[in-house]
């Protein structure tokens, strides 16, 4: 039987072409991207589309609209083999990350793909970029299972775990990386599934749930040089905070001077609850290795391992709309829930 496809086009640059009289970007009719893509008739998929009214920027991504695309996909679930959704680039690492967490139970690929440059330009990548989606989530294996049961990002010849993706470069082909993570697969001339990196269920014929109560109650607090405790203060006092990701230094270091320390002990007692991870592209938080980051573990600072800030900021969202405890919420933050950490 033939793999189906559901490709679900939200907004962003990948989905415009310029008009022929104006030269202006405009959006083009995801039902007839065949006519953009002609090359996708060759595959003999079933490839179906829907689009949202209107699309959206990606700039403007709410957490309204991760709920709305969940419920898209368990709609139609049992109907098809494979997800490709259409997205800008600018928060795609949101959105994937965001999935993983909401999307629980996934036996299918969820494929999330956009376009540094649009499709209907000469030199776009966005053709390429659909292309090897729409293949890798029709992909199965001898005994039919889907090669990459996973939420992805695919991008310029790699597959990414979607939750371990930050976009790196605003001009480049190749716009993500998964610094803290090995690519779920290699396109070339053929696609090479790293297997062993990859996800897979217990059991296949666990029903999709969606967990699409979200709790959006938190900050992210960047550390410099020469921070003040009422900068501090300024971010840790938003009216209705639950949680705060904490971008530190290297391995998880910050300030050791007694006003800094004082001043999370004073929002930890509080019940906030303060994660942190490193303002490094690469490596981990390891607040045991320096005196500065046990500072931070004395003061009931809880470390976010080498979660990415857009991972660990989407995983709080999940787990304080879940949860109404803070001992439980950091619980759960402290293990891995769908391979967005390692060595927990």
């Amino acid at each position: 039987m033939k793999s189906s496809i559901l490709m679900i086009y939200t907004g962003g640059t990948i989905g415009m072409k310029q008009d022929e009289r104006t030269m202006a970007l405009v959006p083009v009719d995801i039902s007839q991207i065949e006519t953009e893509v002609p090359e996708l008739k060759k595959f003999g998929y079933k490839i179906d589309t829907c689009s949202f009214d209107p699309v959206i920027d990606s700039s403007d991504i709410t957490p309204d609209f991760w709920v709305k695309l969940c419920r898209i996909i368990k709609e139609n679930y049992a109907k098809y083999d494979g997800f490709v959704v259409l997205h800008g680039t600018d928060t795609m690492s949101y959105t994937a990350s965001a999935l993983s967490f909401m999307l629980e139970d996934l036996a299918k690929p969820v494929v999330l793909t956009g376009s540094q440059l649009p499709v209907g330009m000469l030199r776009t990548d966005g053709k390429e970029n659909i292309i090897s989606s729409i293949e890798i989530a029709a992909a199965k294996d001898a005994e039919g299972h889907p090669m990459v049961p996973e939420v992805c990002i695919y991008f310029e010849s790699q597959l990414y775990r979607g939750n371990r993706t930050t976009k790196y470069n605003a001009e480049n082909f190749r716009a993500f990386r998964s610094a803290n993570y090995p690519v779920l697969a290699d396109v070339g001339i053929h696609i090479k599934y790293n297997r062993h990196l990859i996800h897979y269920p217990e059991r296949w014929d666990i029903p999709l749930k969606i967990r699409d109560k979200i709790d959006t109650n938190v900050a992210i607090l960047k550390i410099f040089p020469g921070i003040t405790p009422q900068a501090i203060d300024a971010v840790l006092s938003t009216k209705g905070c639950r949680a705060v990701v904490l971008e530190s230094f290297g391995s998880g270091n910050a300030p050791t001077g007694k006003a800094f320390l004082s001043t999370m002990k004073k929002w930890v007692d509080k019940g906030l609850i303060i994660v942190n991870v490193t303002q490094c592209h690469a490596g981990k938080v390891d607040m045991n290795a320096y005196a500065t980051g046990m500072g931070l573990k004395g003061a009931g600072v809880i470390s976010g391992y080498d979660g990415t800030t857009e991972a660990t900021l989407c995983k709080l969202f999940m787990l304080l709309g879940r949860y109404s405890s803070p001992e439980k919420v950091k619980k759960e933050m402290q293990k891995c829930l769908r391979g967005e950490i390692s060595g927990v």
